[in-house]
């Protein structure tokens, strides 16, 4: 039997590539006689670069800019050709903070990277979105890239009250002949009831009341940035607009192109083919709840799988989604390390836990 194992990272504690790795070790220890491929994948988020550079080569360029609370921060840039990809987790991710400060972090740091990869050569440049620890919407990095208003827009969410004007005249003449692509792990909106900051607001620190005074901070930031008509504002609801905190906004705004960050990776890694070739597809991923379908790589890998008429099954740290609406997302089946074997072993030893794990499975799914 050929078991393809294409999963994410697992939330900081497993890389996509040590995840894959695991899971194989634990496929092959109970069934020797499969043969098993990784393809670690990636969404946008933590680990693009590493997959993307695995796969293309090329140079890599590291650069130091303004990390999200301001400190310096190296992030690294991918070089093909006159193509740039960048990873905004590198410049503000939520593992470069010790603690979650949504009202102030900012996403200047990206913006420094797209005019370093601007600098160096690129005239197109790809930002993978996804892992931020930011909520601003990109306003940093419309302030790294030249923009004006009448507050700051490298402070945060915080900074941007009270705004009333925004001047993207230099933005659109520093990039003038470049193409931007946002590479999104997620497509929620800006804005409202499945926006960004009702979806993800909490999960970067904002109780009830903080998701509702900077869903409305943000929404006097669209008006500022595109004006007050149910047209000009469109820009706001569109699939993605929300990723990374809102950097999918301002680089919507900037004119880029929206591009799924799974289907970005999948196609540089030859996802389709692989499903193709293989009798069973494993991902996973840290939580399989019901954000993975916005976006994310265990919905990308599965709908591949569908495609290739190829069973997909889920490994994750945890499984919040029910039967029903996992099969909807083209899962067969869905396997918790912490039901399985316990949160602290899941924590503390999760390389072996997720190896354990999926030997286990091995028993349910191989022949």
């Amino acid at each position: 039997m050929k078991v393809l194992v294409a999963p994410d990272g697992f939330g900081g504690t497993l890389t996509a590539p040590e995840a894959a790795r695991a899971i194989a070790r634990g496929w092959v220890r109970q069934v020797p006689d499969d043969e098993v491929t990784v393809l670690p994948m990636a969404d946008g988020g933590p680990g693009f670069i590493d997959t993307l550079h695995a796969v293309l080569g090329s140079q890599l360029r590291i650069t130091t800019v303004q990390g999200p609370q301001g400190e310096p921060t190296p992030v690294t840039v991918l070089h093909v050709d006159d193509i740039a990809y960048l990873e905004s987790a590198q410049a503000c991710g939520l593992q470069l903070l010790h603690a979650p400060d949504p009202w102030s972090s900012s996403t200047v740091g990206v913006g420094q990277a797209v005019v370093a990869a601007v600098d160096a050569g690129a005239t197109t440049v790809v930002i993978g979105l996804g892992g931020s620890a930011t909520h601003d919407a990109g306003a940093g990095l419309l302030a790294a890239l030249g923009a004006e208003a009448d507050v700051p827009l490298d402070a945060g969410p915080r900074g941007l009250q009270g705004i009333g004007s925004v001047d993207l005249e230099a933005v659109r003449a520093r990039l003038d002949g470049i193409r931007l692509v946002a590479a999104t792990d997620v497509d929620v909106p800006l804005l409202g009831l499945f926006g960004t900051t009702k979806t993800f607001g909490a999960q970067k620190g904002l109780d009830e009341a903080g998701i509702v005074e900077v869903d409305a901070v943000l929404d006097a930031f669209v008006v500022a940035t595109c004006g007050s008509t149910p047209a000009e504002r469109r820009v706001a609801d569109a699939p993605g607009a929300g990723a990374g905190g809102g950097l999918g906004f301002a680089l919507l705004v900037l004119g880029a192109e929206v591009r799924s960050g799974v289907e970005l990776v999948g196609e540089a890694v030859g996802l389709q083919q692989a499903c193709a070739a293989h009798d069973l597809v494993v991902s996973g991923e840290g939580t399989y709840d019901h954000t993975s379908r916005s976006g994310k790589v265990v919905h990308g890998v599965a709908t591949c799988a569908a495609a290739a008429a190829r069973p997909c099954i889920v490994l994750a740290g945890d499984v919040t989604v029910g039967s029903r609406e996992m099969r909807a997302m083209g899962v067969e089946s869905a396997y918790s390390l912490v039901d399985l074997l316990g949160g602290d072993r899941a924590r503390e030893e999760p390389q072996a836990a997720l190896a354990d794990l999926a030997a286990r499975t091995a028993r349910t799914w191989s022949r």
